[in-house]
């Protein structure tokens, strides 16, 4: 462990992700696909990434993310800020294939070196995902960032989006919730020895069974979990579907020791305002029920909206990625303003 606390610069769990509404106010004069034919995905939509038509049937996809620390160790904050990157290419049902540096670093509070440790940490997840860290770009700024972006190609027969879900399509969540309440917990002091590393190797979980998921002839959407919480990014799912979703508490994968420090009062300050931003899209319901899932992740898992006759499938390749999945939630109609229905 690092003797020096990078999570003192951090302003909190899900890497300080821009709220959707004021998001939509920033890019509210930038025109779609302005001035170029072949992007096939742009900034609207909310997608992963953007998506370029090569036009060989294949896509270049692009995605940038970065964000200050939010684990003390130098060298694990560089390896999840780059898996957390890379996730971006896989939820499209990509491969990466470069990726280029964005660091911004106050050399007049924390030396170079640790600077060094962070790329490293980059460097090193890059290689295990067979990907060049290419160079980049840094400047001296007032608090701590790293991030990465990166470069992939897809199969256009392969692209996944966030939309395209089906009412009675089945729902799979392949990281378990609950990053955020434990990093809050950490920071705070309050976690347990026995806790200690728990948050971190869920961010560290990679997301590359993305690409063989989206092989799946009945996979109709894919999209990963990060700062606006399971609600908010289900929520984008069935507004661009036009649908409305039913997830059922019990069956939701969650790190179980979360719970202690959500009661302890170890709420991240971006579950509130995820819960705001949903307003009447997310309907009442207790307190232990929308802090979990507005609960902002960072590296989180890959969503899937999958046609039940295609179930056995996501699971199989879900085995093979080491992953024990089962259904959490259905797509249902949409009534009213509400998305997303919640039992258990």
């Amino acid at each position: 462990m690092s003797a020096i606390r990078l999570t003192q610069y951090s302003q909190g769990a899900g890497g300080g992700q821009v709220a959707p509404d004021v998001l939509d106010g920033i890019l509210a004069k930038a025109a779609p696909g302005a001035g170029h034919a072949r992007p096939i995905i742009g900034h609207q939509g909310r997608e992963d990434a953007a998506v370029y038509d090569l036009g060989d049937g294949r896509g270049m996809i692009a995605t940038t993310d970065f964000f200050a620390p939010i684990v003390d160790d130098p060298f694990d904050f560089g390896r999840i800020a780059a898996i957390s990157a890379i996730s971006d290419v896989y939820a499209m049902g990509g491969t990466p294939v470069m990726a280029l540096g964005i660091l911004g670093w106050p050399l007049a509070k924390l030396d170079a070196h640790i600077a060094g440790d962070v790329v490293a940490g980059a460097q090193a997840v890059c290689r295990e995902h067979g990907l060049a860290l290419a160079g980049g770009h840094s400047i001296d700024s007032p608090e701590p960032i790293f991030g990465l972006a990166v470069n992939g190609l897809v199969d256009l027969e392969h692209l996944t989006r966030n939309k395209g879900v089906e009412v009675g399509d089945l729902l799979y969540l392949t990281k378990p919730l609950g990053v955020g309440l434990l990093t809050t917990a950490e920071q705070q002091g309050l976690i347990r020895p026995g806790h200690q590393g728990l948050a971190r190797e869920t961010m560290l979980a990679s997301n590359r069974s993305g690409t063989d998921f989206a092989r799946i002839k009945g996979l109709h959407a894919m999209t990963d979990i990060t700062g606006l919480g399971l609600a908010g990014h289900l929520s984008e799912v069935c507004e661009a579907s036009g649908v409305a979703a039913r997830l059922d508490f019990r069956r939701l994968p969650r790190l179980a020791e979360a719970e202690h420090y959500r009661r302890q009062g170890a709420v991240p300050r971006g579950t509130r305002r995820n819960r705001e931003a949903l307003g009447e899209r997310l309907p009442e319901m207790d307190e232990a029920h929308w802090q979990w899932l507005c609960d902002p992740q960072t590296s989180g898992g890959l969503l899937l909206a999958v046609h039940p006759s295609w179930a056995d499938d996501v699971e199989r390749v879900g085995r093979a990625h080491g992953l024990s999945l089962a259904p959490c939630g259905e797509i249902i109609a949409a009534h009213g303003t509400a998305r997303l229905e919640v039992t258990g």
